[in-house]
C-alpha cells in the first residue's frame, strides 16, 4: 500500500509526555489542523480515535441522560438525535446499537447497554484498513479485558458480565487459573501487567496502564517517520494526557464512582482524594 508523507506535520509536533502539565493546544485544534492537510482516507483514520465521543453521546441521547454532549466526536447533537429516529449515516455498528436498544433486544445477553456499545465498536475496529490501528485496538481491547479479569477473580465476579469480545485473551481469562490467565507468551507485556494490578492504589494502576499504551505505540512506531501512523499515535498520546490533566476533583471521583458501580465492592480512596474531598466538603 502507498505511504503518504507528511514531512511539516511531523516535523512541527512538540514534544510530549504522559506526565504533560498543559498543552501547548487543544486536541479540538490539533484535529482540525489535520482535517486541513490530510488525505481524506487518512483523515477518516483520524476519526476512529474520535468514535468513544461519538459513543458517550449517542447513549447518553438513548437513554436520556443529562451528562454533558463531548463536541470532540464526529457527529452533532442534531446528527444524532436524527440518527435515532431513522439510522442512516453513522457507522453500521452504531445503527444497529440503536436498533437494538430502541427495541429493547440485548445484541449481548448480560452486559450492560454500555458495554454492548463498546463490543460493537471494538469489532468495527478491528476491521479498520490500516495495520497499525488494528494492532492498537487490538492491544487495548487486550488489556482492558486482562485487567477486568483481575477485577472479576478479585471480587469473585461472573465473569461474563465484564469481558468485551471473544478472542483467545477472553477465553484463558474465563478458564485459568493461573496467576497470568497462562498468557505470558501471548500478551507480550503480561509480567509487567501482573506486578501492576498487585497495586492497591487505583489511580497508580491507571496511570502505569496508559504508559503501557504510550510505549506500545511508541515501539509500533519505531520504523515509521513521516506517515499517518505517527500522527495517529501523537492524537492517541494528546487523549492520554488530556485525560489526566482534567483528572480534577470531580472527575477523579465519578472515574471512582463507575468502577465501584461496576465491581459492587469498596476501594479506598488515595490520600489526595481524602484531602480534596474533605477540603470540599468544608
Amino acid at each position: 500500500m502507498f505511504e503518504r508523507n507528511y514531512y511539516y506535520l511531523v516535523a512541527g509536533l512538540p514534544d510530549i509526555i504522559i506526565d504533560q502539565k498543559k498543552l501547548s493546544y487543544t486536541i479540538e485544534e490539533f484535529k482540525e489542523e489535520l482535517r486541513n492537510h490530510l488525505h481524506p482516507d487518512d483523515y477518516k483514520l483520524v476519526e476512529l480515535l474520535f468514535l468513544p465521543a461519538d459513543n458517550s453521546n449517542l447513549l447518553n441521547l438513548l437513554q436520556k441522560s443529562d451528562g454533558p454532549f463531548d463536541e470532540s466526536g464526529k457527529y452533532t447533537r442534531d446528527e444524532l438525535e436524527e440518527e435515532i429516529k431513522e439510522p442512516s449515516v453513522t457507522p453500521e455498528y452504531m445503527q444497529r446499537f440503536v436498533t437494538a436498544y430502541k427495541s429493547e433486544t440485548p445484541l449481548f445477553e448480560g452486559l450492560s447497554w454500555e458495554d454492548q456499545l463498546t463490543w460493537l465498536y471494538y469489532e468495527y475496529l478491528l476491521q479498520c484498513p490500516n495495520n497499525y490501528l488494528r494492532e492498537w485496538f487490538e492491544f487495548d481491547l487486550n488489556l482492558k479485558n486482562i485487567v477486568a479479569g483481575f477485577n472479576v477473580r478479585k471480587h469473585k465476579l461472573k465473569g461474563d458480565k465484564y469481558l468485551i469480545g471473544d478472542n483467545y485473551i477472553v477465553q484463558a481469562v474465563k478458564k485459568s487459573t493461573l496467576k497470568d490467565f497462562g498468557l505470558g507468551n501471548d500478551f507480550g507485556s503480561m509480567e509487567k501487567l501482573v506486578t501492576i494490578q498487585e497495586n492497591e492504589n487505583l489511580l497508580e494502576r491507571e496511570r502505569a496502564m496508559d504508559t503501557m499504551r504510550w510505549e506500545f505505540m511508541d515501539e509500533r512506531n519505531t520504523f515509521n517517520y513521516f506517515t499517518i501512523e505517527v500522527l495517529l499515535a501523537f492524537v492517541k498520546k494528546l487523549q492520554l494526557v488530556k485525560r489526566w490533566l482534567d483528572m480534577d476533583y470531580e472527575t477523579g471521583r465519578e472515574m471512582f464512582r463507575k468502577l465501584l458501580d461496576q465491581l459492587a465492592q469498596s476501594y479506598e480512596f488515595p490520600k489526595e482524594f481524602m484531602i480534596n474531598e474533605s477540603r470540599n466538603s468544608k
